[in-house]
Parts: C-alpha cells; sequence; structure tokens
C-alpha cells in the first residue's frame, strides 16, 4: 500500500504543505458536497430558455466538471474546484438570445470565448488585461450578476410578475409559489445555521415536499441511462457569419470573457491565500497552470453544451477542511463523474426547488459589495450603473458596458488620465459602438 501511497504523496506534495492523504480526500469530499447543487441549479436556469433537456444538462455538468476539476488537481496541483459558472449560464440563457443567437450560436459563444482566453493565457496576457480593468468595476460586476440571479429566482418562481410599467410583487396563490417560499424559507434556515451542504439538502427536501403536494411529478418514461444530448451542438460559425451583426457578436464575446476573468482571479486569489499557499504580496505560485485549465474548461463547457465552467468559489469549504493539494480536486471531480448516475432525477427537479438556491447565491455574490467605495463619483455612479442596469434590462453586457463608458468619461472630464490604462479607452470606445450598433447599421444598409 506504501508503494502506491508514496509517488502520489511525492507528486502533490503532502509533506512540503504539511497534509496527508486522508485530510485531502476528506477535503475533496467536502467540496463535491456543498457545491453539487449545480447538478440541478445549471438546468434550471438555461434548460428551458434555451431549449435543452435539463436531464442532458445535468449530465454534461458533471462530465466536465468532473474532468476539469481533476485536471486541476493534476496540472495546478491546487485544491480548486470546477463547474458551469453562475452568472455566464444566466447570461448564455437570457441575454444571448435576445441579442439574437439561436441556442447552438450561445454555447458558441462560450466556445470562443474560452478558445480566446486559452490563447491569452498561452501569451501572458490574461493577467495583462485583468489589471487594467478597476477593482470597483470588477466587484460591481460580481454584484450586479448576483442581484440579476435573484431577480431570475424570484420571477420565474412567480413572485415577481410584469406590471405597467414596470415589475410588482405578486401575493401567492399557487401551491407551486407557496412550495417555493417554503423551499426559501428551509435553504436560508439551513445557509444561517451553517449546515454543510445546505443547498443540495434544501433542494432535495423541497423537491420531496414538491412531489407530495403534487407540484412535481415523476415521469413515467424516465431513463435509467444518462443523456449526453447537449454534446458537440455549439455553432461557433453562426456566432461570427450568422444573422447577429459582427460588432454585437465581437462585443458580447468580450462580455462574456470579462465575467470569466474577473471571476476565476478573484477566486483562486483568495482560496490560495486562505489555503497559506500565496506568496506575502499575494500572488499565487504557478497561477499559469490554474488560469490555463480554467480557460479550457470555459471551452469544454460549451462544447458540452452546459456554458463555461469556471473555479468554484465554494472550493474554499474543502479548503477549511484541510485541502492543499490537487488531490482534493480529485476527489471532487470522481464525486462528479460518478453523480452522473443521478443525473435522470434532474427531470423530477422542480424550479420551485432549485429557485430558493438561486435567491440564496445571489446574495452571496451581493456581498462582494461591501468593497466597493461609493463616495466619489467617479466610482460610485459606474458601480451603480453596472449593478443596477443588469436586473432592470435583463442583459448582463449592458451593465459592463455602461460601467465601463462611464468610467472612462468621468476619469477625463476629471483630468486623471493617467489612471486610465489604455486598454479601458479601448474597451469603452468599442462599447460605444456596441450601444451605437442600431443606430450605425441604419445607415449602412
Amino acid at each position: 500500500m506504501d508503494a502506491v501511497l508514496a509517488p502520489i504523496a511525492r507528486y502533490f506534495k503532502f509533506a512540503e504543505r504539511g497534509t496527508n492523504i486522508v485530510t485531502e480526500s476528506r477535503a475533496g469530499l467536502t467540496t463535491f458536497m456543498v457545491m453539487c447543487y449545480i447538478i440541478f441549479l445549471n438546468g434550471a436556469i438555461i434548460a428551458k430558455p434555451l431549449g435543452l433537456d435539463p436531464v442532458a444538462v445535468a449530465a454534461g455538468t458533471c462530465l466536465i466538471a468532473g474532468l476539469m476539476t481533476i485536471a486541476m488537481g493534476v496540472v495546478a496541483n491546487y485544491p480548486f474546484a470546477l463547474a458551469a459558472g453562475l452568472g455566464i449560464n444566466a447570461l448564455v440563457a437570457f441575454t444571448l438570445p435576445a441579442k439574437g443567437f439561436t441556442p447552438a450560436e450561445c454555447m458558441g459563444v462560450i466556445l470562443i470565448e474560452g478558445f480566446v482566453i486559452t490563447i491569452l493565457v498561452v501569451a501572458g496576457l490574461r493577467e495583462a488585461i485583468m489589471n487594467a480593468v478597476p477593482l470597483v468595476l470588477k466587484k460591481s460586476i460580481g454584484v450586479g450578476i448576483g442581484l440579476f440571479i435573484l431577480y431570475i429566482g424570484l420571477v420565474n418562481a412567480g413572485l415577481i410578475v410584469p406590471s405597467n410599467p414596470a415589475m410588482s410583487l405578486a401575493f401567492p396563490t399557487t401551491t407551486a409559489q407557496f412550495v417555493f417560499l417554503l423551499g426559501l424559507a428551509i435553504t436560508v434556515a439551513l445557509y444561517t445555521l451553517k449546515i454543510r451542504a445546505s443547498l443540495i439538502i434544501s433542494i432535495i427536501v423541497t423537491t420531496i415536499i414538491a412531489l407530495i403536494v403534487g407540484v412535481a411529478t415523476v415521469p413515467s418514461n424516465i431513463s435509467p441511462t444518462p443523456s449526453f444530448a447537449t454534446f458537440n451542438n455549439a455553432d461557433w460559425y453562426g456566432v461570427l457569419f450568422g444573422k447577429v451583426s459582427i460588432v454585437v457578436a465581437l462585443l458580447t464575446i468580450f462580455a462574456v470573457m470579462l465575467s470569466d476573468f474577473f471571476d476565476t482571479m478573484g477566486t483562486v486569489t483568495g482560496i490560495a491565500a486562505e489555503a497559506g499557499l500565496a506568496n506575502e504580496d499575494g500572488s499565487v505560485p504557478g497561477i499559469g497552470r490554474v488560469l490555463f485549465v480554467d480557460s479550457i474548461a470555459a471551452f469544454f463547457g460549451g462544447w458540452m453544451g452546459v456554458s463555461s465552467n469556471t473555479t468554484y468559489i465554494e472550493s474554499a469549504a474543502g479548503v477549511a477542511d484541510g485541502g492543499k493539494t490537487g488531490f482534493a480536486s480529485i476527489i471532487t471531480g470522481l464525486l462528479f463523474l460518478v453523480a452522473i448516475f443521478v443525473t435522470p432525477l434532474a427531470s423530477v427537479v422542480p424550479f420551485a426547488a432549485t429557485g430558493p438556491a438561486l435567491v440564496v447565491v445571489g446574495y452571496l455574490m451581493f456581498t462582494q459589495i461591501k468593497g466597493i467605495d461609493v463616495s466619489e463619483i467617479e466610482d460610485g455612479l459606474p458601480a451603480l450603473l453596472t449593478i443596477v442596469l443588469m436586473p432592470l434590462t435583463y442583459d448582463i453586457t449592458v451593465g459592463i458596458g455602461a460601467g465601463f463608458v462611464s468610467w472612462v468619461f468621468i476619469k477625463i472630464l476629471k483630468r486623471k488620465f493617467s489612471e486610465v490604462h489604455w486598454l479601458m479607452y479601448c474597451v469603452a470606445g468599442a462599447f460605444v459602438l456596441y450601444f451605437a450598433n442600431a443606430w450605425i447599421l441604419t445607415f449602412v444598409k
């Protein structure tokens, strides 16, 4: 047995990092338990809007999460787990179709942005681009996406309904609405009491309640075999040469890239520091390998048809349980692969059970607002526009663009030219073209 464990211990540097195989295995299990809610939640977000089979989405989510998390452990030797990114999947499900992209083209956008990010990592440009964007905008994007996800949860639950001139609160009258509220109460209670795996527990409990009261049913034709029907349906060609203008297509790809960029960098830096694996200046040794795996995960997420995969902040749970090496990620990844065999049950889980998790996840993303200084207009107004316009317009790209343009504009007005990286001028100008796209096309037709 020692002959088998010794090479593993040397490869993952157990002694150097002060850990062992038992601790790493437990940490991998912990990470899986706190993030496996995505198996059902990803389908709840993207399946209906894109006309996909939720069972296939769940299976694809498990497959890519498993393979990419194992790759992170083997290649980067960090206890980071990956899965379909919340926020990005909302963008894919709601923002991209509204711009005229077909479901296949929506995944084509993810395919392209994942490929581009991988090239940027190989060229060493990803960190440079991320450093050009001010922290206030990075945090504002996360907060705005959090509000957008929360908003989706409440709208799809039927508690916020269209009204004139805006939206209004709907008093619950249906069984499904009451099940959603009960599920929300269960989710909040479990999370408040710091119950490990609170989100997946709440989804399971609420689904059982939904089955009892008739909100959910077990299909008579449920198959015990996992489905991978979403595989290889991404249409990258239609993104660039389809009916959507090239200006809109390129800026949409760029907006998705921004979401991927900032989410990963903050997550990796924070978790590495918590694990005691970061340098004194906060930098992460070997971050290039981490970013490389994260980038190809975006590409393969699009190829699998389940949206971009990214590094999960929930990895911090495994780190808190002692995880310090990539072996923990291998355990998490293997558990995701095993979970493929329960994905046929995804058709049983109603939105009333997954919606409450969206609300709580939205709150967790919203907590980034504490790091935003809004006392000065040069940061406060761009932050406000970024955060508010995402849910108001049902468009994450609009929020990002408004934040970038207003931030650069105010900096110019205050003659703080040196504080604006040249890339920010380019991006702001590109977003101006994006917003004026429809008007410009009236002159070129």
